[in-house]
């Protein structure tokens, strides 16, 4: 389907009162997209949207950065296609602090789009993104083809489409969050899986302790998956965050037993592509990151028996 996309603006925008603090948190989302990169470029996993949307470092990564990334991707990734089983699609998801993430367009590929996919993130880098939606086909070509109109349109900081929004708004103001998700068409009656990764970390424990409530009292069918650094096994903490917040259950693991359950296929081909000289390397490395999820509502669609 021929499509336009008008040209988003791009003077800058003010984030919040402590923006120029941010802009250390806006540099972990370019770290981790170049990381990403990197790692689909030497065969670690298969991404072809992501090099239009993030450069190739120049610089070598280290092979434990590598298999964290993989290790990363592939549980969220084993996550969410397992709440859009339980939910046959019929659902929403909501990535909160989206960055450079290219997950809309393989769902698709998968045949697997939830009813609409939403992304937020800082406007700055929102904008970015949209400037790469808008003149990468490759990009624009999916969103217009779920479309109901010929027509997209990006006005400032924001792509709402049929299937797919982008938003950008900033994660400690709650009541903005809500309101422009639900122009966007968010729907609080469908099933909603919300995901952050290396979010909450960077907020003040109560900022981050408002969005997880927020998150599970606004859905009454939802589902929380968060990734973040975190101090050595200190899955318990992380647990009972969600739970004191609202949630009904909790589960996690840190990221080098999520490593330890990854297909065995799967960790012979990743190994064969690069030689790690120390093992402990990455242990050490793993075992500081740690994989939730938690859960509400939804024990009729068999959400509370999802696990890694």
């Amino acid at each position: 389907m021929a499509g336009s996309l008008r040209k988003p603006t791009l003077d800058s925008c003010p984030y919040s009162s402590s923006d120029t603090d941010d802009e250390g948190v806006r540099g972990t989302c370019e770290d981790a997209s170049i990381c990403k990169r990197f790692a689909v470029s030497i065969g670690y996993w298969n991404d072809p949207y992501i090099q239009h949307l993030v450069r190739l470092s120049k610089e070598r990564k280290a092979p434990e950065i590598n298999r964290g990334y993989f290790a990363r991707v592939h549980g969220i990734s084993q996550l969410i296609k397992a709440f859009l089983q339980k939910t046959e699609c019929h659902c929403q998801i909501i990535n909160l602090g989206a960055g450079m993430d290219t997950t809309f367009w393989i769902l698709k590929d998968q045949d697997l789009l939830p009813s609409k996919y939403f992304e937020v993130d800082f406007p700055v880098i929102v904008t970015r993104k949209l400037h790469s939606i808008k003149f990468k086909p490759l990009l624009s070509k999916p969103i217009l083809e779920l479309h109901s109109e010929d027509t997209l349109q990006i006005d400032g900081y924001t792509l709402d489409s049929k299937r797919y929004a982008v938003i950008g708004a900033d994660l400690r103001d709650l009541s903005e969050l809500e309101e422009k998700l639900k122009k966007c068409n968010m729907d609080t009656q469908l099933p909603t899986l919300l995901i952050t990764e290396c979010v909450l970390v960077y907020m003040t424990p109560e900022q981050s302790a408002n969005l997880i409530k927020w998150a599970a009292s606004v859905f009454g069918t939802a589902m929380f998956i968060n990734y973040e650094q975190v101090n050595m096994d200190d899955r318990f903490g992380q647990k009972e965050r969600l739970l004191a917040n609202g949630w009904e259950t909790a589960a996690a693991v840190n990221m080098m037993e999520l490593y330890s359950r990854l297909p065995q296929t799967e960790v012979s081909r990743i190994e064969s592509l690069e030689f790690l000289d120390e093992l402990e390397l990455l242990e050490q490395l793993m075992r500081h990151y740690c994989l939730c999820w938690a859960t509400k509502g939804g024990s009729e669609l068999g959400l509370t028996e999802i696990t890694f």
